[in-house]
This record gives structure tokens, sequence and C-alpha cells, in this order.
């Protein structure tokens, strides 16, 4: 059975939604408009971030590097991260184990 998570809207110009999720594991879509931040930030959950459409500027642990449409990486376990978005575009980021936060 397939269930429907709510869009939520966690920074200007940015929306997040759960698109699956377990005890182990969780997939989220973030959806930025040109300029929009995910704000500098860390957790202990280990991401994985694919770039389905745009350009973004990472910051991952003080060194910052750009991505866009078919790129991908990991953040390690609390490393401090955030992006800025240069064109508008979509992120899909898994995380294991899921970010209860969210949900």
């Amino acid at each position: 059975m397939l269930k429907s998570y709510p869009i939520a809207h966690p920074d200007a110009g940015v929306t997040r939604q759960v698109l699956s999720e377990n005890e182990s594991l969780m997939v989220v879509s973030f959806t930025f408009e040109k300029d929009a931040k995910g704000a500098l930030h860390n957790h202990p959950h280990v991401q994985s971030t694919y770039v389905e459409s745009g350009r973004f500027r990472f910051s991952l642990s003080g060194k910052e590097f750009e991505v866009g449409p078919g790129d991908s990486f990991v953040i390690p376990s609390n490393a401090e991260h955030g992006c800025v978005c240069l064109a508008p575009g979509r992120l899909i980021d898994t995380f294991t184990p899921r970010r209860d936060d969210f949900l």
C-alpha cells in the first residue's frame, strides 16, 4: 500500500516531501526556487543526495562545490552542510536511518 506524505516548507523558496520511509531508510524530495537556501546544519544520519534538476552550490565540511543534473554525493554522519540554489531544481535525498523529525 502506498502512503501519501504532506508537503512541508522548511525554508523560504524550499518545499520538502517524504516519498517513502521505514525505520532504516527514508527518501525525500526537496524543490528549490532560484537563490533559495538550505541552511547549514548537521545530523547523525548518513545522507545521499541526487540532483534531479537545477544547479546548486553546496558547502560540505567547509568545502564548496557545484552540482547539476545527474550528480550525486554522500554526506557523512554529523558533517556540516548546506546549499544555495543557482538554478531552480529538485534534489532527491536518502537518509539512513530514517529522519523521524521529517514525519
